[in-house]
């Protein structure tokens, strides 16, 4: 990818980016717009509000307040350590308390007093409410980061676009200067010079073809370059464009990785570039001890058998210690 920066002010920008597919061009766009964190005020508390609005109301307008972001102090709530209870990393306070004189009041987000002097509205001149003579507001407001996919309050631009790099070509032969295509076109892409139509700003053409269409004579012909494109970013003045441009790039490089991760049997570049691992020096294996001769089983003994004599000796003995029993 290469890029190449036009034009450049506080809260807009236009580049030329050359070298990309148009599916990837339009992934980026849409991850600018959906995944780019930035703060806006999630949690209010109305402590007081005599004003004609409704609570919800003043809720809902000071949400959609466009807030200076900090990437440096905070974090996303999803990765707060307080779990999204809310703390000092994860969220900034804001309190307004005002009150109307007598001919009327108009409360903006100059009221507005935040703890953190960097988050602070981008404007303070957004008004929030009409009060009339004596009515208060008194509130308390936490901001947040967040992305613009969970809500719109959190999209870091008001425009971002992009369109193929044009290309357009007249032919001084067949041109006969009859000047309609420098009247149709409103981007004033063409002009005359010597009776003939010329291409003074191309990269401000549409790719309308109106110019083609009027020409009778066929002398203009317009085409475009699928792979180089005109990008433009407007920041709501959250965060300076090329750093939106850059965040919307490291988003997309973490999920780039995820997939590539999650696909079977591939993994990412970062894991195949590890330091191959040492090799230890061969140990000495243990000398093998020499086998002992195993002792042969001895033979046992065979029963020998009784002879009629004993076996009457017992019998006798066993008879008689029952008489003798008896006898007792």
């Amino acid at each position: 990818m290469k890029v190449t920066v036009l034009e450049q002010t506080d809260n807009t920008l236009q580049m030329r980016v050359e070298g990309v597919r148009p599916g990837l061009m339009n992934a980026i766009r849409r991850i600018m717009l959906a995944e780019t964190p930035t703060m806006a005020i999630e949690e209010v508390v109305i402590l007081e509000n005599q004003s004609p609005l409704f609570d919800e109301i003043i809720a809902h307008r000071l949400g959609l307040v466009p807030l200076k972001t900090n990437y440096d102090q905070y974090v996303l709530s999803s990765d707060c350590s307080c779990e999204g209870v809310g703390c000092h990393l994860c969220q900034a306070g804001f309190t307004m308390e005002v009150e109307a004189p007598e001919d009327g009041f108009i409360a903006t987000t100059g009221d507005l007093k935040p703890q953190d002097p960097e988050v602070v509205p981008v404007s303070d001149k957004i008004p929030i409410a009409k009060l009339a003579k004596g009515q208060r507001i008194v509130v308390e407001a936490y901001a947040r980061l967040g992305i613009g996919q969970d809500h719109a309050k959190w999209q870091p631009v008001s425009t971002m676009a992009y369109k193929m790099v044009p290309h357009v070509k007249v032919d001084n032969n067949k041109c006969d200067g009859c000047k309609e295509c420098v009247e149709v076109c409103f981007r004033q892409v063409f002009e005359m010079q010597k009776d003939k139509a010329v291409v003074v700003d191309e990269e401000n053409c549409t790719l309308c073809n109106l110019c083609v269409e009027t020409c009778d004579v066929q002398a203009i012909t317009v085409s475009h370059d699928e792979n180089n494109f005109i990008v433009t970013i407007e920041s709501t003045g959250a965060l300076p464009p090329m750093v939106i441009f850059e965040k919307g790039l490291d988003v997309f490089r973490k999920k780039y990785e995820e997939l590539i991760t999650s696909l079977p049997g591939r993994v990412p570049k970062a894991a195949l570039k590890k330091p191959p691992a040492k090799k230890k020096a061969p140990t000495k294996k243990p000398k093998k001890k020499a086998p002992t001769k195993k002792k042969a089983p001895t033979k046992k003994k065979a029963p020998t058998k009784k002879t009629k004599a004993t076996a009457s000796k017992t019998k006798t003995k066993t008879t008689s210690k029952s008489k003798t029993k008896k006898k007792k």
